[in-house]
C-alpha cells in the first residue's frame, strides 16, 4: 500500500502558513482574535451531511436543519424500520418546500455489521421503553452470545450475527460500543477473546476497560476479521428494492466496502430493480478497503472515510495519514471525499472541543469535499448548531486553502503536454483558471448531466461553482417525467457546487443567466460589475466566456 508524499507539507514549504501569513497581513491579527457576525462566513463551499431521524425528524426540526447548512439527509438503516424513516423522508421533503433549500438523501446499508439491539425496532434511546444502561467493570467476564433471546446484561451480550463464532478466535479484540457514539473509553468497552464455543453460540471475554453501554443498539467489530461477509445483506436488498429506488434517494452509502467487487455488485443490483440513476459512494471503515482503495476509487461515485471504524483497525498513529492519503487520490480521480466523526461531543454540548475544531479544518485542506455528522444531529442535543459551527470552521479553513497549489496538482504540465486530458477537463480546468485570473466572485455552468460542473469543482475554485441543470421531460409508458433532478441533487456532494434546476419550458441562455445572477444579488454572493466565468454550449461549440453582471 502506497501513501501519499507528504513532503509537500514540511515547515520549509507550508502552503497553511503562507496563505496565514497573508491573511494576517491584509487583516491583522486583532480579526482572528474576534468573534466572527459575518452571517456570509457560514457560506461554506464544503457540504454537510446530517444523520436524520430520533430528535431530527419533524419538519421544524428537518427545517432548523435545512437552514443551517445541511446539504445531504442521510438515512441509516442500521436502525429503524422502513415505515420509520419514509415518515422522516415525507418530513424532509415538507420541509424543503417550506424552505426552497435543494437537499439530497442518501441511503447508509446495514452490510455485515454484527450488533447488540437492545430495544425492539423503532424504539429510540429518548422513549420510556428503552434498556437501562449496562455497566461492565474492567476485569470482569462476559460472554457474546448468538442466542438473541437471552436479554442483554453486564455478563451476555446476544449479536444479531451467528457468523460471529465462526471467524473470532481466542486472542482477538473486541469493541462493542453506542452506535454512531464516540468509541471513548466511558461509552465503549474493549475485550479480549478468551475463548469461543461454536457450538453453543458462546464467546467468553475480559472486559479491558470499565464501561457503561446505554443507547438502543450496540455495534461490534472484530479487529480486522469479517472480510469475508456479505457486503450487502439481504436487508440491504429488500430497502433498495422497496424504499430506496421508489422514493428517488441520490446515494447508496455502501457500508463496510472491502474490494472492489462490493461496489460492482451493489451497482448491479441497483440497477437491475430500476436505480440506475443512483450514486454509489464506498464506505472505507476496513483496514482491507484501504490495501485496494485504487480499484475502489475508481469504481465508486465517491469515498466516505468511516474513521470511527477504520481508527479500530489499525494503530490511532496512522489514521490521520490513511486520511491523506485517501482524499489526495479522490482529488486526483475528481471523486468526492466524505470525512466523518469529527465533532462527536457536540452531541452533548453546544461547542466542540479545541482539537475537534482543528479537526475540521485540516479535512478541508486537506480537500475533503463533505463532512458527515452522525449522532451530532441523529440524536444530539444541538443539532442545528452543530451544523453552523461544522460550516464556520470549513469556511475559515476554505480561506487559507492554497488553491493555485491544488489547482498545479491536478493539472500538472506533463499531463497536458502529453495530450492526455479529455476535453470535458480542459473546459473545466481553463475556466478555474479564467475565473482567478479575473477574479470572479462565480461560475456557471450550463449541463445536463452536471458532469462538467463536478470537475469544475475538482479543481477547487475558491468561488461558488452554479451547476445550471437543464432538465429533459420524457415519456415513459405511464407518464410524463422529468429528467435531471437527481443530477441537481447529486451535485450536494462536491465542494463548491451549488446545483439550480433551470426551467425545462423556457431554457433561454441569457433568461436563466439573469435569474442566476439575481439570485446571487439576493444572497450577498454577486453585485453589480462583479465578473462571472460561464460555461455553456454555442450551437455544438462549449466555450468559456467572462461576462460582467449588470
Amino acid at each position: 500500500m502506497s501513501y501519499v508524499d507528504l513532503t509537500r507539507y514540511d515547515s520549509s514549504a507550508n502552503i497553511v502558513q503562507k496563505k496565514l501569513g497573508q491573511y494576517e497581513d491584509l487583516r491583522g491579527l486583532s480579526s482572528i482574535l474576534q468573534e466572527s457576525d459575518d452571517p456570509s462566513s457560514s457560506n461554506a463551499l464544503t457540504k454537510v451531511i446530517c444523520t436524520v431521524g430520533v430528535k431530527s425528524r419533524t419538519v421544524p426540526e428537518l427545517v432548523a436543519l435545512l437552514e443551517a447548512g445541511m446539504t445531504t439527509a442521510r438515512f441509516d438503516f442500521s436502525w429503524g424500520s422502513m415505515e420509520y424513516h419514509t415518515r422522516t423522508l415525507n418530513n424532509l421533503r415538507e420541509a424543503m418546500k417550506q424552505t426552497k433549500i435543494l437537499c439530497a438523501t442518501m441511503l447508509d446499508t446495514r452490510g455485515p455489521e454484527i450488533g447488540v439491539q437492545l430495544a425492539p425496532q423503532d424504539v429510540s434511546s429518548f422513549d420510556s421503553r428503552a434498556p437501562k444502561v449496562l455497566a461492565l467493570e474492567q476485569g470482569n467476564r462476559v460472554t457474546l452470545t448468538t442466542d438473541v433471546s437471552v436479554p442483554a446484561s453486564s455478563e451476555f451480550l446476544p449479536v444479531n450475527n451467528p457468523d460471529l463464532v465462526h471467524f473470532v478466535e481466542a486472542g482477538d479484540d473486541v469493541f462493542v460500543g453506542q452506535y454512531l457514539f464516540t468509541g471513548s473509553e466511558t461509552s465503549s468497552v474493549y475485550l479480549k477473546v478468551d475463548e469461543v464455543d461454536a457450538k453453543a453460540g458462546h464467546i467468553y471475554c475480559t472486559c479491558k476497560n470499565t464501561a457503561r453501554l446505554g443507547g438502543v443498539l450496540l455495534t461490534v467489530q472484530v479487529s480486522n476479521k469479517g472480510d469475508d461477509l456479505p457486503t450487502l445483506s439481504e436487508w440491504d436488498r429488500h430497502v433498495i428494492e422497496h424504499w430506496a429506488v421508489p422514493n428517488q434517494i441520490d446515494f447508496i452509502s455502501l457500508s463496510f466496502t472491502s474490494n472492489v467487487q462490493a461496489v460492482h455488485e451493489c451497482r448491479e443490483f441497483v440497477r437491475s430493480v430500476g436505480g440506475g440513476g443512483v450514486s454509489i459512494v464506498a464506505k472505507v471503515e476496513r483496514l482491507s478497503a484501504l490495501t485496494h482503495i485504487d480499484a475502489i476509487v475508481d469504481a465508486s461515485d465517491g469515498i466516505i472515510l468511516s474513521r470511527g471504524n477504520l481508527g479500530l483497525d489499525m494503530p490511532p498513529e496512522k489514521v490521520f495519514l490513511s486520511q491523506k492519503m485517501v482524499l489526495h487520490k479522490c482529488n486526483v480521480a475528481g471523486k468526492p471525499a466524505v470525512i466523518t466523526r469529527v465533532v462527536d461531543t457536540m452531541t452533548e454540548t453546544p461547542r466542540p472541543t479545541r482539537a475537534e475544531a482543528t479537526d475540521v479544518a485540516n479535512a478541508v485542506l486537506d480537500g475533503a469535499d463533505a463532512i458527515m455528522l452522525g449522532a451530532e444531529t441523529l440524536r444530539g442535543q444541538f443539532a442545528p448548531k452543530a451544523v453552523e459551527t461544522v460550516r464556520r470552521i470549513c469556511r475559515q479553513a476554505e480561506d487559507v486553502f492554497d488553491h493555485e497549489n491544488h489547482y498545479q496538482m491536478q493539472l500538472p504540465p506533463a499531463m497536458v503536454e502529453s495530450g492526455l486530458l479529455s476535453q470535458a477537463e480542459a473546459l473545466a480546468s481553463s475556466a478555474v483558471r479564467a475565473a482567478s485570473k479575473v477574479g470572479a466572485s462565480m461560475i456557471i455552468v450550463f449541463t445536463r448531466t452536471g458532469h462538467t460542473a463536478q470537475l469544475v469543482s475538482k479543481y477547487r475554485p475558491n468561488m461558488p461553482i452554479v451547476s445550471l441543470v437543464i432538465p429533459r421531460i420524457l415519456q415513459n409508458s405511464i407518464r410524463w417525467v422529468l429528467e435531471g433532478e437527481r443530477a441537481a441533487r447529486q451535485g450536494l456532494l462536491h465542494r463548491g457546487l451549488v446545483p439550480l434546476l433551470a426551467n425545462p419550458i423556457n431554457s433561454d441562455p441569457n433568461a436563466l443567466l439573469n435569474v442566476v445572477f439575481a439570485r446571487g444579488k439576493a444572497k450577498g454572493e454577486l453585485s453589480k460589475g462583479d465578473q462571472v466565468v460561464v460555461i455553456q454550449k454555442v450551437g455544438t461549440t462549449s466555450v468559456v466566456k467572462v461576462i460582467a453582471v449588470a
